[in-house]
């Protein structure tokens, strides 16, 4: 015989989930507002000072 699905353990779980992410998602906006987390303007992980490299003369 079939098991009967058990409803309210499936919202508990999927509130659950919720809860967690938003939590994840709260706390790295904190830490980027604080300066601690990764910086948006740097792409592929390259300092904004070595991006490009100064040009003598020309």
């Amino acid at each position: 015989m079939a098991k009967k699905p058990n409803y309210d353990f499936e919202k508990r779980k999927k509130e659950q989930d919720r809860k967690k992410k938003k939590d994840a998602k709260r706390e790295e906006r904190l830490l980027r507002k604080r300066g601690d987390g990764e910086p948006d303007g740097e792409p592929d992980g390259v300092p904004a000072d070595e991006e490009a490299p100064a040009e003598d003369g020309q």
